[in-house]
């Protein structure tokens, strides 16, 4: 079974690796096992753990990403024919 680093495993799933590691200290995503290498703590990412955050990263709200929505097109419709109706009002 393929080990991956936590900078692979961000790099499989297309987020940074900053990203990736916020995502783990938040508790977004759960950690993966922790392997000790000399005196350093690192992650050890199976193919099953990525796939599994493949499938959340869709359902965690990322800050500035869902903050921030255009408005649809029948939202704007909606607003130009309410300024349309006060205009009118004011001619009268």
């Amino acid at each position: 079974m393929a080990r991956y680093s936590s900078r692979e495993a961000a790099k499989k799933i297309g987020i940074s690796h900053a990203a990736l590691a916020r995502y783990v200290l938040q508790g977004k995503i759960p950690a993966p096992e922790t392997i000790q290498q000399g005196e350093r703590l690192s992650h050890s990412w199976s193919e099953q753990d990525i796939e599994d955050i493949r499938q959340l990263l869709p359902k965690i709200a990322n800050g500035r990403k869902t903050r921030y929505k255009k408005q649809t097109a029948v939202s704007t419709q909606q607003s130009a024919k309410a300024k349309s109706k006060t205009r009118r009002k004011k001619k009268k």
